[in-house]
């Protein structure tokens, strides 16, 4: 009798060092992931703010941040290579942040804030503010944010609380509705404010003061803080919302955490335009490099990795001509929306 249950006992504790094994290996894969894009980001970083058509040494660097005044160079740094540099990473990690968040709770690939409706949302109140209003600046920020929490409300509430595919068919919809607004306010305006508007929609982080980025880091922190803070429902809300409430989730939390997405795209939008497919683009990719799957805090480095790749990019891929970064990420971001939905074709479709 004796035989039998070691043998079982000897299979149990085999299969629980086998489930641990499991376990363990994906967040192995997790850490080494998030240390390579910390590594990445520091590189793109560094490769922003010293290299280019005025280089600058490691030790220039640090005494000019530290308060020690080099002609040129420190006037390059401080007004023109460190905010474009820190800019990128704190509107890359909103954006990041806010495209895994939607694919996350929505578990659609699809559903970033590009496609549902929300930047454009943005967009369309900040050229209503520039063309009809003739607004600038921070003005154009504030409707920027209201117009994208405004549409991201009507999306909610025509989609009702099925979600997934349902809500992105409407911001679909929405954004489309919000495009033509955006272009009958071109069409009717002059050439001059045409350009001012046609600049700020394409996005660009060219000429953002410092106080604008302070205004921005403000609102990160504490809308990461939130997020941080009711991100213990995320693991529960990938199994779909009717699971999830079952599991105890409150239904108002997974609107609240949509708000906060919608909120960290606002004011990504609100400082530096809306930048097309940032945060469609780093959902997909974080969760390839993981194997599928989801980590808020890597569609965040890679967002802000592709957005100091994009800057350095628009800035010296044309000799003498500084392009706006909106215009990169677009032009990478079309093919790799197609090759989404190619991939997803053959694979059987989205989750």
């Amino acid at each position: 009798m004796s035989a039998p249950v070691l043998t079982r006992t000897s299979a149990a504790g085999a299969a629980r060092s086998d489930l641990r094994a499991a376990n363990r290996a994906p967040r192995r894969r997790r850490r080494v992931v998030t240390a390579a894009l910390v590594g990445a980001l520091v590189a793109a970083f560094g490769a922003r703010v010293l290299l280019g058509d005025y280089t600058v040494t490691i030790p220039d660097f640090l005494a000019i941040v530290f308060g020690k005044d080099i002609p040129v160079a420190s006037f390059v740094v401080m007004e023109s290579k460190l905010p474009r540099a820190v800019l990128a990473v704190l509107v890359g990690v909103a954006f990041g942040t806010a495209g895994s968040l939607f694919q996350n709770l929505l578990r659609n690939p699809l559903a970033s804030p590009d496609i549902v409706g929300v930047s454009l949302g943005a967009s369309a109140a900040g050229v209503f503010a520039i063309l009809v209003l003739g607004l600038r600046g921070g003005a154009v920020s504030v409707f920027a944010v209201v117009g994208a929490v405004a549409v991201a409300a009507v999306v909610r509430w025509v989609a009702g609380t099925t979600g997934g595919y349902r809500l992105v068919l409407v911001g679909v919809g929405v954004a489309a509705g919000m495009l033509a607004v955006v272009q009958y306010l071109l069409a009717r305006s002059s050439t001059y404010d045409v350009q001012l508007a046609l600049r700020w929609l394409v996005g660009s982080l060219n000429g953002v003061p410092w106080s604008t980025i302070g205004i921005l880091a403000a609102a990160m922190v504490v809308l990461l803080a939130v997020l941080a803070w009711l991100g213990r429902a995320l693991p529960a809300l990938e199994l779909g919302q009717d699971a999830a409430v079952g599991l105890g989730v409150r239904a108002h939390r997974i609107d609240t955490l949509l708000l906060v997405g919608v909120l960290l795209t606002a004011f990504g939008v609100a400082a530096a335009g809306p930048v097309s497919f940032v945060a469609f683009m780093a959902g997909p990719i974080a969760r390839s490099l993981l194997g599928g799957r989801h980590s808020l805090l890597c569609g965040a480095l890679v967002g802000a990795v592709l957005m100091l790749l994009a800057d350095y990019t628009a800035a010296y891929l044309v000799p003498g001509v500084v392009l706006p970064v909106g215009v990169v990420t677009g032009a990478v971001g079309g093919p790799f929306l197609l090759w989404l939905l190619t991939r997803g074709a053959a694979t059987g479709g989205a989750r």
